[in-house]
């Protein structure tokens, strides 16, 4: 296992910010998380787990150890002649891994294409996009407890899956390390899901009538591509909010005000796009110091300048939730981890 001292993490996070870390160390095996964990508890040393860097913002330096989980692998187990299993390594990249099963014509993924991050972290908030999540096609995942270093399995209902959430963010927080994560794909009858968002009119525009998923993968990443920064060009973590979730009543109370409020009823209940909201508030494009709200998605925070601290960031996120809540009477929850 190598330690290092005083390391910047400014590489290891996807906003760019330049924080430190006490201790630091890479895993590539089960055994050197084992070391890692030994360490930080014989030093008695808080400890960060990264993978892709993609949902944190660091607003100091973090003093503890910062483990940046790099394992990797990915398996495959035929169940039957329409399903089969595919595990990957916590460090798998997750596009890569969606890419993966394309080729090999495995469906069920396609429509979480191009969303950042690694294998590992995408239990964690049960990442979605598009009428997909995560929970549609997970099965199991293996963890390393931290506390007794035994590694356990959870399944779909033990995770405790809901909107950006798991087990994982909740009771579970800190608890345990992702380790792998296991797959039902299919091989043949796909179930494509074009419904959902701009992806219909995108194949219209690519003059595609019968979509295969690596049609609806290259749809999505289109529609990505078009409205979110990569943050290898200009720092952010994509969504910075979850989409607020409130009673119909409060919905239809607001619709007498707002003619145009967006929303998708469940139930007793109305999901309206937190990006909708931030929008009337004026943020779009707007930028105060160091950092921004994008120009083309007002859901997403930018390093605009890469000189941003996280501290600037986080409140600029404040301002952000202050207006809408003034406004609309709705309270913006951060879909970021703050460290």
């Amino acid at each position: 296992m190598n330690m290092q001292e005083n390391f910047s993490l400014q590489s290891y996070n996807t906003f760019g910010v330049d924080a430190n870390t006490q201790y630091f160390t890479e895993v590539k095996s089960i055994e050197e998380l084992k070391d890692a964990l030994t360490f930080s508890k014989d030093q008695c040393l808080p400890i960060l787990f990264l993978g892709g860097g993609s949902n944190i913002l660091l607003t100091k330096n973090f003093n503890g150890l910062a483990v940046k989980i790099n394992l990797k692998g990915i398996s495959e187990e035929i169940i039957n002649e329409n399903e089969v299993l595919v595990t990957a390594k916590a460090g798998e990249n997750w596009h890569e891994f969606v890419m993966y099963c394309l080729q090999k014509n495995f469906g069920g993924l396609e429509n979480l294409s191009l969303i950042p991050g690694n294998v590992g972290t995408s239990p964690m908030q049960n990442i979605g996009a598009y009428g997909t999540e995560i929970k549609d096609t997970f099965v199991s995942c293996k963890v390393l407890d931290v506390e007794n270093l035994e590694i356990r399995t959870f399944n779909l209902e033990e995770c405790k899956f809901g909107y950006r959430d798991s087990i994982f963010k909740q009771e579970g927080r800190g608890k345990y390390v992702i380790l792998e994560v296991s797959f039902k794909l299919t091989q043949k009858d796909h179930h494509i899901k074009t419904e959902y968002g701009a992806i219909k009119s995108e194949l219209e525009h690519l003059n595609i009538q019968n979509p295969t998923i690596q049609d609806v993968s290259r749809a999505v990443i289109n529609i990505r591509q078009s409205k979110l920064p990569d943050p290898k060009q200009i720092g952010n973590a994509g969504s910075f909010f979850k989409n607020p979730t409130i009673p119909l009543a409060q919905f239809e109370s607001l619709r007498q005000k707002f003619e145009n409020i967006q929303g998708y009823p469940n139930g007793n209940m109305v999901k309206v796009p937190a990006g909708w909201l931030i929008e009337q508030c004026g943020w779009k494009g707007k930028q105060i110091g160091n950092v921004a709200s994008h120009k083309l998605q007002s859901l997403v925070i930018v390093n605009a300048t890469g000189k941003a601290t996280g501290q600037e960031i986080f409140d600029f996120s404040t301002d952000i939730i202050n207006s809408v809540k003034e406004k609309f009477g709705i309270e913006l929850e951060r879909e970021v981890n703050i460290i």
